[in-house]
């Protein structure tokens, strides 16, 4: 039996009792040797996660303010667990350290931080496992950046050294010493680095949901789950606002081929979602997921005899260049093109854009379409079914929701279709309920 890297998230390590289940997960394979722990997030849904408390107490010292009310919200959170668990670290001595070091102005990474640490301390104690500082393992170069090889090195190295360990997420450090973070959602990215390094088997990400979902549930009522999906169907998906592992956290594991497997802490019997490199064409006409999300801006162009207009659409993408602007798609026709660009992207220079593709590519009309959306449509096994495009057409016909835009991957594993904003939860319900019945 090979090697199992555990990731748990939040909502998995919010207290005692949740710590009791992660316990008994970990106990009930030995192959999970090694446990990746986030800080505790919230017990309901009124609480605060305590990474967002630890940022408060960073900003209120910037500020020159305060801190110790919401830091002693945090010792209480942090004492109530190893109370209630009869754990023997001295988790106060620690607690005080860091009220000390935030006090000294050590900054918003070294604060928020310490949630993993301590909850890291926690768990390697109630486990009975050896502990591993994360800074000790995880590296940053010069400039912030994620120093992948050195980490890679040390970590192996490390691992090797001990059959059983917990590695908090989330941070690692710079040359100098100073604890740097990854952004949000980072402890995914701990994880797999984790993973990678001990060569796992499989890595495991514990959450607070048995696996991915065909659809987000607030939009579409109780969505299928993803029993399998690949590295390209969760990038597309994830790109499209899913909801989903920290894209990041995919590349470390991706890299060494190891398959991720998302499961639930409260639910640990039910198999997940398995995310893996290859799980062949998939049955003809089964997709796997649909994602959209909102935000974007059409600049549709049409020219007469634009096929035979050489450098046209570089021209087009030079006046984007030129501004700064990056493009979501770009389909095409004989005499027209139509580019698609997330608003934010043209914040501040939208008229100077229009103004510049008028100037440099003179064409016969420019028409702009706001508060547009895309929606994807994903699945290796599209490919092999005729009429997949039909199906998902007809079913926004139905629905009644005007198509603005359809672009299609050479891969054939997707279809993105641009509609307006008000129409994408009904476009998703339409897309799904079809093709989900059609499966059937």
């Amino acid at each position: 039996m090979g090697v199992k890297v555990a990731k748990f998230g939040g909502s998995s390590l919010a207290d005692a009792g949740q710590f009791r289940k992660v316990k008994a997960i970990i106990e009930s394979d030995s192959a999970r040797s090694y446990v990746v722990p986030s800080a505790p997030g919230k017990r309901s849904y009124t609480d605060d996660k305590v990474t967002d408390m630890l940022y408060h107490c960073a900003s209120l010292v910037e500020l020159g303010e305060a801190f110790s009310e919401p830091f002693d919200s945090i010792v209480e959170r942090f004492i109530d667990i190893a109370f209630e668990l009869e754990l023997k670290c001295d988790i106060r001595a620690e607690l005080e350290t860091v009220h000390a070091r935030i006090a000294s102005g050590e900054g918003a990474d070294y604060a928020a931080s310490r949630g993993e640490y301590l909850n890291g301390l926690l768990l390697a104690d109630y486990l009975g496992v050896d502990f591993i500082d994360a800074a000790e393992v995880i590296f940053f170069d010069e400039s912030g950046a994620f120093d992948a090889e050195k980490t890679q090195d040390a970590m192996h190295a490390r691992l090797k050294r001990h059959e059983r360990a917990v590695v908090p997420g989330f941070y690692g450090s710079m040359p100098n010493g100073a604890i740097k973070t990854f952004s949000r959602g980072g402890s995914d990215i701990s994880g797999a680095i984790v993973a990678r390094g001990c060569g796992a088997e499989i890595y495991e990400n514990w959450t607070d949901v048995s696996g991915l979902l065909m659809a987000d549930p607030r939009v579409v009522k109780n969505p299928a789950p993803i029993e399998v999906v690949t590295y390209a169907e969760l990038r597309e998906l994830a790109y499209m606002g899913a909801s989903v592992l920290h894209d990041e956290a995919i590349f470390p594991v991706r890299q060494a081929c190891i398959p991720i497997n998302v499961k639930n802490t409260n639910a640990p019997d039910e198999p997940g979602t398995m995310i893996v490199s290859d799980a062949g064409d998939g049955d003809p006409g089964t997709i796997t997921g649909i994602a959209g999300k909102r935000g974007f801006t059409v600049i549709a162009l049409e020219k007469d005899k634009m096929n035979a207009a050489i450098g046209f659409a570089a021209d087009v993408l030079g006046v984007l260049r030129d501004y700064g602007v990056s493009i979501e798609h770009m389909p095409t026709g004989i005499d027209t093109l139509s580019v698609v660009v997330a608003d934010n992207q043209l914040e501040g220079k939208r008229q100077k854009v229009i103004d510049g593709i008028l100037a440099r590519c003179e064409p016969d009309s420019l028409e702009i379409y706001d508060s547009m959306a895309l929606l994807a449509v994903v699945g290796r096994g599209m490919v092999r079914r005729i009429g997949s495009s039909a199906r998902i057409f007809s079913a926004l016909a139905e629905a009644g929701v005007n198509i603005r835009m359809i672009d299609q991957g050479s891969s054939e594993m997707n279809i993105i279709v641009g509609v307006e904003s008000e129409a994408l939860n009904g476009a998703v319900n339409a897309i799904y309920q079809k093709l989900t019945r059609d499966e059937r």
